[in-house]
């Protein structure tokens, strides 16, 4: 994947994480939370695979040659006595190179995880108004039921009254508590 092909999918994802959630309303804040921390998440794993990869010439961002080593091998006279320098220098150079790759793919990477932090301090927040929304629903429904509680007591105790005049014979039309 190019560094395009990450940012996309980092943002096409959790876009869809939340189309998905759409379909549960009811928890769409809980799904908007995972979304941000999916988005955290991708980011993060981004860059961290490019830093792992520097070598990789897709996530360069500078476009500087890498360095070479003079062959001391071939010098007349003495070349065979210095094959052991050649090595040496190759190594060297070898190390120089990693370092400019390093340097070249480092803002990428740290795009990609000031991304990641950045949505971490969102995620933080969201997750505060998600607990208050999840709070206010849940004493909503807290209050529902002990509305439907007590109904369902007044019907009960409506039905004993009724029970009580069929068992005494009276078929008397009386006020019923839930008729009021």
């Amino acid at each position: 994947m190019s560094v395009d092909q990450f940012r996309i999918f980092s943002w096409a994802v959790p876009i869809g994480f939340v189309l998905l959630g759409c379909f549960r309303p009811r928890s769409l804040h809980w799904t908007v939370l995972g979304a941000v921390l999916l988005f955290a998440a991708l980011n993060a794993v981004a860059g961290i695979h490019i830093l792992n990869h520097f070598r990789d010439s897709r996530w360069s961002a500078g476009g500087e040659l890498p360095l070479s080593a003079p062959s001391f091998a071939e010098t007349p006279i003495v070349g065979q006595y210095l094959g052991p320098l050649d090595s040496t220098l190759n190594g060297m150079v070898g190390v120089g190179n990693d370092f400019l790759a390093f340097k070249n793919v480092l803002p990428v990477a740290m795009e990609f995880l000031a991304a990641s932090g950045w949505a971490l301090l969102v995620s933080l927040l969201l997750a505060i108004v998600a607990a208050i929304i999840s709070i206010s629903m849940a004493r909503r429904r807290a209050r529902d039921f002990q509305n439907y509680r007590a109904t369902v007591d007044l019907l009960k105790e409506e039905l004993d009254q009724v029970k009580r005049q069929i068992s005494a014979g009276n078929a008397v039309d009386t006020a019923l508590p839930a008729e009021g």
